[in-house]
């Protein structure tokens, strides 16, 4: 008897940009198996290039993500005999992490003249360089006598977001900001690479729009350009340029074109996705749910949150990284929180111990380059496994180190990548695993702060999801996590959560599943254990919670942040109301 054509294999393909590697996971989307996937690491990314941390400057180039979606795609291809059942793809990347672009759509940085230019590339989301312009749009949202633009997205703007970036480079570069015919957020960017189409009419993320750059249906779209003009007179005539509409991840953005089909190995057939936030797609593979968090924790976390539009209804939850209806699944309000370092923080404590290692091997004269490569390689590896386990065989009575965990800067509650971090308590006894145990509790301190504001501002948490290589990796941070929360964390089978995400958008677009919801369903992994809290540790847990926060209080009012041109911003206000 012929196999009917529903049994026939239907693939699809989650492309996940995070912030050091892109990867992509083929998934059979009728029975949810995950085939394979491919991992490629950025190269110049890897170099160090076009960034420069003691600026806080961090750019991508977009041949790194070419190159990466191109090796990875072909990888995963290989288990494919038929390209044609390749039904469906999608992208998620970080964000915000935007770039300028010409009127055809192609990223500067692409262009000779703009090649080596770090402000015509990707502005990564870790990039704070632009501070001074987050502050003022602050400043500028509240005073211009209008609408606050800002208070869908937390009531706070920050530095790592769309307009404060855009504003920093066209001010920084006369060059970029007279050849940038608009901008684009990196998902938007690669999948209309993908697609080939016009930039004027090419469906532009819901979520990015909505969670980062004041997009929201009830002003019409994006903030208007006489605000913009306000905010900063390069901005003049961008508005007609970017976009009015924006689009749920679950609808078709185009199909491959014929270059990009011929490129892959696969066909025009193949429909693409509306690309979508890293967090926002691990959040769906995480099988969110009415009320979950999900966890999406790598060198920074995001918490997302989704709840019914209508029992949200129209109060504003401050302090957080907006909320926006469909930016998740579409129907339900998606609410996004974080933390600006969370595995950065315990890298950053290696690369610290790493020093003497890198510095004093390049001087040996007993090893050869090979073996000091060899070498050098094996002790980074063994360093944060070694950490781990003394860190865990600390006794938190016995160790009075406290550690604020702002070495990026504070995502949430309340935005202010001005202030830093912090460690105190320090004696001659304190070891380096007593610091790591610190730094590690400095993140979950944190997370619960998340927690805390979103039940403040009545939104309850019902349960925890975590996701993400630390949540997969360690099991020292997730079981100090559930001990601080004092809550069970559910940590998700899939090692490739985002792209997984990616897949399940890609599944809907294609047309396998009617919605969201459906894909979840029929494509999640499970769950693959469960922290729960240690009532021993509790108790010991909030007393260092309360540490912190009094450790936090004290930097947050010793540290002057950029400020608004008071002045010259109160008489635009007049002019301009």
């Amino acid at each position: 008897m012929p196999e009917q054509p529903s049994a026939a294999p239907a693939y699809v393909i989650g492309l996940d940009y995070g912030t050091d590697s892109v990867r992509a996971l083929l998934v059979n989307a009728r029975t949810g198996a995950e085939v394979a996937q491919a991992v490629h690491y950025y190269p110049r990314w890897q170099r160090g290039a076009y960034c420069n941390a003691t600026k806080n400057r961090f750019r991508q180039h977009p041949l790194d993500y070419i190159e990466g979606l191109e090796t990875t795609i072909k990888q995963v291809l290989a288990h494919v005999a038929n390209p044609a059942e390749v039904v469906g793809l999608a992208v998620d990347t970080t964000g915000s992490t935007p770039g300028p672009v010409n009127a055809d759509g192609v990223a500067l940085g692409l262009l000779p003249e703009f090649a080596e230019n770090p402000n015509a590339l990707f502005v990564l989301w870790k990039d704070h360089t632009a501070l001074a312009e987050a502050a003022e749009i602050n400043y500028k949202a509240r005073t211009w006598g209008g609408e606050d633009y800002t208070k869908y997205e937390g009531g706070i703007y920050s530095s790592e977001w769309f307009w404060a970036k855009i504003m920093h480079i066209v001010r920084e570069d006369d060059a970029v900001a007279q050849a940038a015919h608009s901008w684009m957020e990196h998902c938007d960017w690669v999948t209309l690479l993908l697609t080939g189409g016009e930039l004027a009419s090419f469906k532009r993320s819901r979520c990015a729009a909505g969670h980062k750059a004041m997009w929201h249906a009830s002003w019409g779209g994006l903030p208007p350009q006489q605000f913009l003009d306000f905010l900063e007179p390069k901005l003049a005539g961008l508005h007609n340029r970017l976009f009015t509409e924006t689009y749920t991840a679950d609808e078709v953005a185009g199909h491959l074109s014929e270059e990009w089909a011929a490129r892959l190995g696969l066909t025009t057939n193949t429909v693409v996705a509306v690309g979508s936030f890293d967090a926002h797609a691990g959040a769906v593979a995480g099988e969110i749910e009415s009320y979950s968090m999900v966890k999406v924790m790598g060198t920074s976390t995001c918490d997302i949150v989704v709840a019914p539009t209508a029992e949200v209804g129209d109060h504003l939850v401050q302090g957080i990284c907006g909320q926006v209806d469909g930016s998740v699944i579409p129907g339900m309000l998606g609410l996004e929180a974080g933390q600006s370092a969370f595995g950065d923080l315990l890298a950053w404590f290696r690369n610290m111990l790493e020093w003497p290692l890198q510095a004093g091997l390049t001087e040996s004269k007993v090893l050869s380059a090979d073996q000091l490569g060899a070498l050098r390689q094996e002790m980074s590896d063994n360093l944060l496994r070694r950490l781990t386990q003394a860190a865990a065989e600390v006794d938190p009575a016995e160790s009075h180190v406290l550690a604020l965990d702002w070495v990026n800067g504070r995502r949430t509650p309340d935005a202010n990548q001005a202030l830093k971090g912090a460690l105190t308590n320090l004696t001659m006894g304190t070891s380096a695993p007593q610091i790591f145990r610190a730094l590690v509790e400095a993140i979950c301190y944190g997370s619960k702060q998340i927690v805390e504001r979103f039940e403040q501002e009545g939104i309850p948490i019902k349960q925890v999801i975590g996701i993400g290589g630390v949540a997969k990796k360690s099991a020292f941070v997730m079981q100090t996590l559930a001990d601080v929360l004092d809550r069970p964390i559910k940590i998700a089978v899939s090692e490739q959560a985002p792209a997984l995400g990616a897949a399940m958008y890609a599944a809907v677009a294609a047309g396998i599943y009617p919605d969201v919801l459906s894909a979840q369903k029929a494509l999640g992994s499970g769950f693959a254990e469960t922290y729960t809290p240690n009532p021993a540790r509790v108790a010991d847990y909030a007393a260092r919670y309360a540490q912190y926060q009094a450790l936090g209080q004290f930097v947050e009012s010793t540290t002057a942040g950029p400020a608004a041109p008071v002045a010259e911003t109160e008489t635009q206000a007049v002019t301009t109301a």
